[in-house]
C-alpha cells in the first residue's frame, strides 16, 4: 500500500523545533526496500532461461514459501495486492448494487476492487486501540444487499477475527482478509490471511518482503481454487492445460492477466528465503521504539502502538497516536527539520471524492477521522541502523506536545 507523505513545510532555521544549525544531517528515510542476497543470481537464472513470463520455477518456489509461512493450503501469486482483491471480488460474484462492509481506514485498493464490480463499499468505523474494524458497527452495517465483509489487519496486528467470523457465519457471508501488512502474523495461534474465505498479501516495495510490485491471494475455500486459477489466467483454463489435465485450453470465465512475472517471482523468492532474518531486524526496531519511547509517551499524553497478548504482529509499522491533530502536524515538522521522515497514513476513504461518489456510511465515523488526524508513523525498515534508530528516538523524545 502506497505510503502518504504529509505536506508540511520545513520550519525556518530560527524555529524552536529545529535542534541543529548549519548543514542538515543525512536524512533518515521512512522506508527503504530490503535487498536480499540472491536477487541478482535469481534474476540472471530467469534471464538466461526460456521462461520469463509467469508460473515458472521461481513462481512455484515462492508460492511454496508463502504457503509455508502462512499455513495456507492454496495460494496464487498475483501482480499486486490490488489484483488479489479484484480476484476476490470476481470470485464472490459481486454485482452492481451489491454491498460489502469495509473499514474506512484502509488503502483505496480495498474499496476500488469492490467498486470495479459495480458493488458499493459500506464504510464503517474502527477501534481506537489498534485501528482495526469496529466489530459492532460491522455487524450493524449488514443488510439485505450485503454480499461480503472485508477486514484489514492494520499494521500487521490482527483484527478481532473470532467476533468477525461469528458475525459472518450468522449472516452467511464470506470474509476477505486484507493482509497486506500481516504476512507471518497470527491471531490466537492462527495465521493471518487464512481465516476468511480469501486472504490477500502485498509484496509492494514498502512491505516487509517485496518484489517491487506483487501480491498473492490465499484461497481458503478449496471449492474456489479451480476457478481462482481461471480468473488469474485471463479467464482461461491454461493452468489445467499446463498440468496435462486438458488437451487444450479455452476461455471459460471472467478474468484478467493477474499472473506475476517470473522476474518478480525470482526477487520475491530470494526475499522470502530471508523472511526470518528480515522479521528479526524489524522486530528489533519495533521493540526499541516501544521500550525507549514509553516514558516520553506517558509524559506527553501520546499513545504508542500496542499489540494484544493473544496475537503476534509483523513489525510492519510503528505509530504514535498524538493528543491532537496539531501535535501530529508539529511532530512531523519537528522530525523533518532533523532530517527524519515520519508521515501520517490513510485519509479516511469515506471522506475521499471517490468514497463519497461510490460508497456510503451508516453515520459519521469519528474514530476513523480522529485516528487519521493524530497518527504519526516512525521509520521502520530492515536496514535501519542503530545510529539512525537512536536519532529517531532522540528526535521524538525532544518533542513536547502542545498545551
Amino acid at each position: 500500500m502506497t505510503q502518504i507523505e504529509t505536506p508540511v513545510e520545513t520550519p525556518a532555521a530560527d524555529s524552536p523545533t529545529v535542534p541543529y544549525l548549519g548543514v542538515p544531517p543525512t536524512p533518515v528515510v521512512f522506508s527503504r526496500p530490503f535487498r536480499s542476497r540472491r536477487e541478482l543470481e535469481n534474476l540472471g537464472t530467469v534471464l538466461n532461461s526460456d521462461h520469463v513470463h509467469g508460473d515458472g520455477a521461481f513462481t512455484a518456489s515462492a508460492t511454496a514459501k508463502v504457503k509455508a509461512i502462512t499455513g495456507a493450503t492454496d495460494a496464487l501469486l498475483t501482480t499486486s495486492c490490488t489484483h488479489a482483491l479484484e480476484m476476490a471480488s470476481i470470485l464472490l460474484d459481486l454485482k452492481p448494487g451489491d454491498e460489502v462492509v469495509i473499514p474506512s481506514f484502509t488503502f483505496s485498493s480495498a474499496a476500488a476492487a469492490i467498486v470495479s464490480r459495480g458493488a458499493v463499499p459500506v464504510f464503517v468505523d474502527i477501534d481506537e486501540a489498534h485501528g482495526n474494524v469496529d466489530v459492532g458497527q460491522l455487524a450493524e452495517a449488514i443488510g439485505p444487499k450485503t454480499k461480503a465483509l472485508s477486514v484489514v489487519h492494520y499494521g500487521g496486528v490482527a483484527a478481532e477475527m473470532d467476533d468477525i467470523l461469528s458475525i459472518a457465519k450468522e449472516a452467511g457471508l464470506p470474509v476477505i482478509e486484507d493482509n497486506a501488512h500481516g504476512l507471518g502474523g497470527t491471531y490466537r495461534g492462527r495465521s493471518l490471511g487464512t481465516m476468511g474465505t480469501f486472504g490477500t498479501q502485498s509484496f509492494h516495495d514498502t512491505k516487509n518482503v517485496h518484489c517491487g510490485e506483487g501480491g498473492a491471494i490465499l484461497v481458503n475455500d478449496p471449492g474456489m481454487m479451480e476457478r481462482a486459477e481461471i480468473v488469474r489466467e485471463k479467464g482461461t483454463d491454461r493452468s489445467r492445460f499446463l498440468r496435462g489435465q486438458v488437451d487444450k485450453y479455452t476461455w471459460n470465465d471472467q478474468g484478467s492477466s493477474y499472473l506475476l512475472s517470473e522476474l518478480n517471482a525470482a526477487v520475491l523468492d530470494s526475499q522470502l528465503e530471508q523472511f526470518e532474518e528480515i522479521q528479526a531486524l524489524r522486530h528489533h526496531i519495533w521493540d526499541t521504539y516501544a521500550a525507549e519511547l514509553g516514558d516520553w509517551a506517558d509524559q506527553q499524553r501520546v499513545r504508542l502502538m500496542s499489540v494484544p497478548d493473544d496475537r503476534d504482529h509483523t513489525a510492519h509499522l510503528f505509530y504514535l497516536s498524538m493528543p491532537t491533530h496539531d501535535d501530529q502536524v508539529e511532530l512531523i515538522a519537528h522530525l523533518r527539520a532533523q532530517g527524519i521522515s515520519a508521515p501520517f497514513h490513510y485519509v479516511p476513504l469515506d471522506s475521499s471524492p471517490a468514497g463519497q461518489k461510490f460508497g456510503r456510511t451508516l453515520r459519521p465515523l469519528p474514530v476513523t477521522e480522529s485516528f487519521s488526524r493524530r497518527l504519526v508513523r516512525l521509520p521502520l525498515w530492515a536496514g535501519l541502523s542503530d545510529e539512525q534508530l537512536e536519532r529517531v528516538v532522540d528526535g521524538v523524545t525532544s518533542f513536547r506536545a502542545l498545551g
